[in-house]
This record gives structure tokens, sequence and C-alpha cells, in this order.
């Protein structure tokens, strides 16, 4: 008798262990869904990209080894007249918070857009759209000649050297990275970004670091959009909606792991 009431006790034991840990699994797949990120390139599919004004991907930009790449041999192998950077046109996005991983060759330039409205009449998303600029820091001074680019917007010192906000992470004409902050991987290795968007606050990530943080549309934002590369760009940051690109500039770049999660 005892026996059958102690392996009835183990029995009720168990049952009230299993339950607690269906409890905790089920609270945990509930907190992952509320959190759930929305993958926009997992390795193996270009599924939902496009050119910007466009129908389908530009010569170059192909799958290689699970990443998404920009072939510039590729590119210009091909009779081709558009324009180059990418969108995600399956779905635009307001407030969210990007994470992709990227990497750069030596000389190598190239950026995230977000908020990308598509305009009929426009070439590409620069002018309408913010950039996390992504750079070659440390060597892209040495191959490209930036004096006279430097002069056009009013720069005085160092022409021919990257100003800080032409530096990766940088919010591109905008806010400079904090370079204190900065911890870029060399060239031909992975690094990190991450972009937070919210009307109260902008956030951009770099390999784990806020290195950029502004208030969008507040009085400092319109005086540096006002005195700028942009004060000829009415429409620069007007969307407060829109889709999330990748920028060619003439250069070979690989992106993966690319989600993005609605806030």
């Amino acid at each position: 008798m005892k026996q059958i009431i102690y392996s009835l006790l183990a029995l009720i034991a168990f049952s009230a262990c299993s339950s607690s840990t269906t409890t905790e699994n089920e609270s945990k797949d509930q907190e992952e869904k509320k959190e759930d990120w929305i993958v926009l390139f997992d390795g193996t599919s270009t599924e939902g990209w496009r050119a910007y004004n466009g129908d389908a991907l530009p010569p170059g930009w192909v799958i290689k080894d699970g990443e998404l790449t920009y072939d510039t041999e590729m590119g210009l192998e091909q009779d081709y007249t558009g324009g180059k950077d990418i969108i995600y046109g399956a779905e635009e996005f307001e407030n969210f918070e990007l994470y992709l991983e990227w990497k750069l060759p030596k000389g190598g330039n190239s950026g995230i857009f977000y908020h990308i409205p598509e305009v009929k009449e426009s070439a590409g998303p620069s002018g309408l759209a913010p950039e996390y600029q992504l750079i070659d820091d440390e060597n892209y001074a040495s191959i490209h000649d930036l004096t006279s680019y430097n002069k056009k917007m009013g720069e005085t010192e160092n022409l021919d050297q990257l100003q800080d906000w032409q530096k990766t992470a940088s919010d591109y004409a905008m806010y400079p990275a904090d370079q204190s902050q900065v911890d870029l991987n060399p060239v031909g290795e992975w690094n990190s970004s991450k972009i937070v968007y919210t009307p109260e606050k902008v956030e951009y990530w770099l390999n784990g670091k806020v290195v950029v943080s502004f208030v969008p549309g507040s009085e400092d934002w319109e005086k540096r959009k006002n005195s700028g590369k942009w004060s000829g760009a009415p429409d620069y940051a007007k969307a407060k909606k829109g889709y999330i690109g990748l920028q060619d500039h003439a250069s070979p770049i690989w992106f993966k792991n690319i989600k993005i999660k609605k806030l």
C-alpha cells in the first residue's frame, strides 16, 4: 500500500513539474512572438529585393556563399542603364529596429537607407532618405581624391581626408559617429550595425555600441539639415515611413543576417 502511495506522489510531483515547464515554455514562446523579427535576407533568397524604381535586382546583386553581395564585374558586364541601389520592396517600415552584418573591401563604400519613398522621377534614395554610412575609414582617402568634393561641401581643412560626417556609422552629412565609441573591424572582416528609429530618438549602433543618437525633426536636426549637404534637398528625410535600402557605390559589398523588428 505504501508503495502505491509513493508512486502516486511521485506521479503528482512529475505532473506538476511538467506543467510548470510547459507554462515556462509557453511564456517564452509568447515573449518571442511579441518580439518577432522579420527576416529580410536569410542567405538563400532575394525575395522582396529589387532595384529602386525597378521590378528586379540590378545586374551584379547576387547571393554568394549565403551572402548578399554586389559583384562589380558582373554588374558592368551587362547593358543596364538604371540605378543600382536596391530596396526591400515587400513592405514599408515606420518605427523599427534594423539589424544587419556587413563587410567591405579596401577602399569600399556603401550605405544603408531607411524611410525611402519611391519617387518615379528620382534616380535613387540619396537626397530623399537618411543614410547610415558604410565606408573604409582607414584606406578610402588614399585611394580616392576627396579634395574637390570636400571643397564643394564647404570644408576648409584636411580636404584630402574623410570628414567625420563621412565616416562609417555616421548619419551621412548630418550626425558624425562618435569616434570614441567606434570600434570598426578591418576591411574584409564582418561588422554588425543596428538602426533604432522612433519619433523620440534615433540610434545608430556599430559592433554593439551606440555611436550616433539624435532626435529627428528637432531644432538641432533642422539646423543641420538646412545648413549642410541637404539644404538644397527639400524632400530629404521628409518621409516618416518607407523602404529599407542598400547602396551601390561601384564597390564590392557583402551583407548577411538582415532582419527588422517593428516598434
